[in-house]
């Protein structure tokens, strides 16, 4: 623990006191499961702590060596983890393979990449830090399964006693035959470590003969297999020719199984991640390959821009805009980072941000309108007029001049969106204001957007955009 005190003193100077309070305790106290794949929502919400802070603490806490940050790879179906990466570097863009659910997925950063922190091997170790070593039932809660998994002891007693059949470890190069009884149920035949399975379609008449099937365990995710079986006998043939100790059990696909993968947390998402100021400043280009593009569904976008910033420089001369023009940056920077948005870049005068979700943007971008305000009465001038341009959809996060950057035809709308606005407005496009987190945020501020159609330089169709008084 000598090495987490000195670096515990460091974290202190930059996260949230009560959350460095709260890692401190964590670190010093919890038990060994605790601190394997963090949920940081769960951390929060059990601590009555801000998300955003949390995560912030975190993010610094891991870029000081006090936990490792993993980007897990989710089924979307099981929860099972197919993939667990160090950076998003290792983010491999082929499909991932789920044995125990018998399907591919190509990753979308949205919401089946996790991201968890585990706690450093230097600042204490764990038994998850040899997971080859852990009990049977503690690898597949600890390392197969995500943080996102609801998992109780009712519910977890519940598929130990009422869905195995079966569950025995062997060791490298070891076989085995079991001989257990066939339900009329559909049974799957699962081992964590290699990700293989065998599904045994149950049906039709009970049998007294004894059936046969059998499983090799090559560390090949070979593709999953269906066999026809009758209720009755059935003697089971495992060959573990893997260099590693495996754990294959035998479930039924019943009530039990689907009651447990059916409870899920919120999680951290990688999307979140990269739409967060503290990784983007903390982490800055180690996130992504240069060739990487990484398919989001769904980001918000919000752009500005200073108008008559030209004219400005000319009126009130070089220095006093310089100041003038920071401190606008300083405003808006401040708003950003407080409506759970990041920065992704400024050009001259102009910010261009991500928010995961459209009613943080438009919260800024009323906040932004508000701060120019003030600024200007501070001044007596009407020198601060920021126009501002929301929209959402589709992108793909990219490498861009060496620092991560997002690419695609909804950065370009938003661009567009913003240069249609006039001084003081805020245009926002349909699905930013028709969601309905906005339209109840609008509805409160007593807000009613117009609705107007426009042509936008190098869109083909006209797009619907509403300015927001």
């Amino acid at each position: 623990m000598s090495d987490f005190h000195s670096l515990y003193s460091v974290l202190k100077q930059t996260a949230d006191p009560l959350v460095a309070d709260a890692i401190q305790n964590l670190v010093e106290t919890g038990a060994d499961h605790e601190l394997n794949r963090i949920n940081l929502v769960d951390f929060s919400a059990q601590r009555g702590l801000d998300e955003e802070r949390v995560i912030s603490g975190f993010l610094h806490a891991s870029r000081l060596g006090i936990f490792d940050l993993t980007w897990n790879v989710l089924c979307p179906g099981c929860s099972g983890v197919l993939g667990a990466h160090d950076t998003l570097k290792q983010l491999k863009p082929e499909d991932y393979h789920c044995g125990l659910c018998a399907a591919g997925y190509e990753p979308s950063i949205d919401d089946q990449v996790e991201v968890a922190f585990t706690v450093s091997p230097r600042v204490r170790r764990i038994a998850a830090h040899d997971p080859n070593t852990l009990p049977s039932w503690d690898y597949w809660r600890q390392i197969f399964w995500s943080s996102g998994i609801d998992i109780n002891e009712g519910s977890f007693s519940r598929l130990v006693n009422e869905a195995t059949l079966e569950a025995i470890e062997l060791a490298p190069g070891e076989k085995a035959v079991v001989s257990l009884q066939l339900p009329a149920e559909f049974v799957i035949v699962f081992e964590p470590v290699t990700h293989s399975a065998l599904f045994l379609d149950v049906k039709g008449e009970p049998t007294k003969e004894k059936q046969n099937a059998s499983m090799t365990l090559d560390g090949v995710h070979a593709p999953t297999g269906t066999l026809e079986m009758r209720p009755g006998p059935l003697r089971l043939a495992l060959d573990n020719q893997t260099g590693a100790r495996v754990l294959p059990s035998v479930w039924i696909a019943g009530d039990a199984l689907h009651d447990l993968l059916g409870k899920r947390k919120p999680i951290v998402t990688a999307k979140r991640i990269l739409a967060n100021q503290t990784f983007r400043d903390v982490y800055k280009a180690d996130n992504l390959n240069i060739d990487q593009r990484l398919k989001i569904t769904s980001l918000t976008f919000l752009f500005t821009d200073l108008k008559g910033s030209t004219a400005l420089y000319e009126r009130v001369g070089d220095l006093a805009a310089f100041d003038l023009v920071r401190a606008h940056f300083r405003a808006l920077l401040e708003i950003i980072a407080s409506e759970a948005g990041a920065v992704v870049k400024t050009i001259g005068d102009a910010v261009m941000a991500t928010f995961v979700r459209p009613e943080q943007a438009v919260a800024a971008g009323l906040r932004m309108r508000k701060a120019m305000d003030a600024l200007n009465d501070q001044r007596g001038t009407q020198d601060l007029l920021v126009k501002i341009g929301i929209h959402e959809g589709a992108c793909l996060a990219v490498m861009l001049n060496e620092r991560q950057d997002y690419f695609g035809q909804t950065v370009n709308i938003a661009a567009r969106v913003q240069g249609q606005a006039t001084e003081r407005a805020i245009n926002a496009t349909e699905p930013v204001v028709r969601s309905p987190a906005v339209m109840d945020l609008l509805n409160k501020a007593g807000l009613r957007p117009e609705e107007k159609s426009v042509q936008l330089r190098g869109i083909s169709d006209k797009v619907v955009i509403y300015e927001i008084p």
